[in-house]
């Protein structure tokens, strides 16, 4: 319950309270919470109670605030649940109550380092099935450890931004020599980050039961993908320059205590994964996505069937001593489900090209310029009601 009007059926509901950062007008971006379709300007509200800290919101990224651990992660959000519940504190918020529409949010921390892992086996499946038709989809490693590769923290940005066509060296399966132009299989990829805030000490790795005292919470993300640049180079070091151009996330951190109730068992792993990606508290969570094309909604990818953690990732990232920094971003990879309507990219629900999806009455396969894909996501709780974790949105232009 919350004495703030809000419309019915929120995703931003008195339990949820993510953080972002917000500009209003010209004046200095700062952190702020979500609640219904206002911003709690915290900064103001935290200097008016006198709390300790209130600096950290008059900041223009979250990273000073992820830096200072779980004890004050939850301390923090304990106060925000009391601000929007108590009718004692109205007075002091209510004139800090911002509309969404009047503010631009910015990206919300400052990224240090990027990993995108690809723990989805029915993402990994299609794949295989697409590139290697004549071999099983799995590779002999994917059961046993989280793929992934090292990203480019630099072109991470914020919802909203435009994400312009990449160009490179391409090969069409009947040309001998490459040739060099835009991507002409510009595709998308549905996914969800971990935002990490404890760094991490070089030469130690983190176990899985310490995933949460290192992780604050979760992102929406799209990682733009140009297909055809990443087929002719991934061989034999993996994903660069059809990835590396753009990846946007959503501007509202989830906390993962806001995000507790939508915990899921972790599905069965076979064969048995090795002692230090195993624990008794590995869990998934039960969340939805929702992928439009131009306003038309194409997929709903599940993430509650995805094989790997993230406990596993981060345990298995850190696994050979690499430190984890505050700021850090690991993406799960495409998020897809087994029916065809839940897939996470193009390449999976055109099948390569060669079923094309009709959107507007319009056959579609791979992204033109001018098009806009949104992906939301909300997490379901235990008491049946959506949690959002926000939308992350794009255009494409002309390169």
């Amino acid at each position: 319950m919350t004495w703030i009007d809000m419309p019915a059926n929120s995703p931003f509901g008195p339990d949820n309270l993510p953080l972002g950062v917000f500009r209003l007008g010209d004046e200095e971006p700062r952190v702020g919470a979500a609640i219904g379709d206002q911003v709690i300007d915290l900064a103001p509200v935290a200097s008016a109670q006198m709390m300790d800290g209130a600096q950290w919101f008059a900041r223009p990224s979250l990273n000073d605030f992820l830096a200072l651990g779980r004890p004050t992660w939850q301390a923090t959000r304990e106060w925000l649940l009391d601000l929007v519940r108590n009718e004692n504190d109205r007075e002091v918020v209510e004139p800090h109550l911002i509309p969404q529409s009047a503010v631009t949010m910015q990206l919300p921390f400052e990224v240090a380092d990027y990993v995108d892992f690809y723990a989805s086996e029915q993402h990994a499946t299609n794949l295989g099935r697409l590139f290697r038709p004549d071999s099983e989809p799995l590779l002999p490693n994917w059961k046993h450890l989280p793929v992934g590769y090292h990203g480019r923290s630099g072109t991470i940005v914020a919802s909203g931004t435009d994400i312009v066509r990449p160009s490179g060296q391409r090969k069409a399966p009947d040309a001998t020599v490459p040739s060099y132009g835009p991507s002409q299989r510009l595709d998308i990829e549905a996914e969800l980050g971990y935002v990490v805030g404890t760094p991490s000490v070089l030469g130690k790795p983190i176990p899985v039961d310490a995933f949460e005292d290192h992780v604050y919470g979760v992102v929406v993300v799209n990682d733009w993908s140009a297909r055809d640049l990443q087929a002719w180079e991934y061989v034999p070091l993996g994903p660069f320059l059809g990835k590396s151009f753009a990846t946007s996330i959503s501007p509202w951190v989830v906390s993962l205590e806001a995000l507790a109730p939508a915990k899921v068992p972790l599905p069965a792993q076979d064969p048995p994964v090795l002692p230090y990606l195993a624990g008794e508290s590995l869990v998934n969570y039960d969340i939805t996505f929702e992928v439009y094309l131009n306003g038309e909604l194409v997929s709903s990818p599940p993430y509650k069937d995805i094989y790997w953690s993230p406990a596993q990732m981060l345990a298995h990232l850190t696994v050979n001593g690499a430190s984890v920094r505050t700021g850090d971003l690991y993406a799960s990879g495409t998020v897809s489900g087994a029916q065809p309507d839940q897939r996470g990219s193009f390449i999976e629900l055109t099948w390569g090209g060669r079923e094309p999806l009709i959107v507007n009455g319009d056959k579609r396969t791979f992204l033109e310029n001018g098009d806009q894909v949104t992906i939301t996501a909300w997490a379901t709780t235990n008491t049946g009601t959506r949690l959002g974790l926000g939308e992350v949105t794009g255009r494409i232009l002309a390169g």
